[in-house]
């Protein structure tokens, strides 16, 4: 475990302030407000760094950015296909789906994610716009 420095106390601090699932780049503009001298490469570097400790969740879609969430509890998770939003499914039950998996292949498991996707509320409802034009 790395000590942590101001700038990552700071980098933590402010994406747990957040549901939103920032990219670097988000996260880099909330950090600079309090460590102005912050670059985003150490934004960057600290949260790889944090993604690899476990302290933050690290989601990586192709086609889309790298988002991140401090949330590190197990939740699933909702996808925007058209903007790339990501947003929290905390009240969907796991039903022992890791004891069912161990049962299925005889894997260890150490991790999973279970993700939706689809077209958030505001995405939706421009599609249905253009669709009624």
């Amino acid at each position: 475990m790395h000590r942590r420095t101001k700038q990552r106390r700071v980098i933590l601090e402010e994406l747990a302030k957040v549901t939103t699932h920032p990219t670097a780049s988000d996260l880099y503009e909330m950090v600079r407000r309090r460590v102005p001298l912050i670059s985003l490469g150490t934004v960057y570097r600290n949260l790889d760094l944090l993604s690899r400790e476990g302290a933050v969740q690290k989601f990586e879609f192709a086609g889309s950015k790298t988002r991140f969430d401090a949330t590190v509890a197990r939740h699933n998770h909702v996808r925007c296909m058209e903007c790339g939003r990501l947003d929290d499914l905390t009240e969907l039950a796991d039903d022992g789906v890791d004891d069912r998996a161990i049962e299925l292949n005889g894997y260890r498991i150490l991790g999973r994610r279970i993700e939706f996707f689809g077209l958030c509320p505001q995405c939706r409802e421009r599609c249905e716009e253009i669709e009624n034009t």
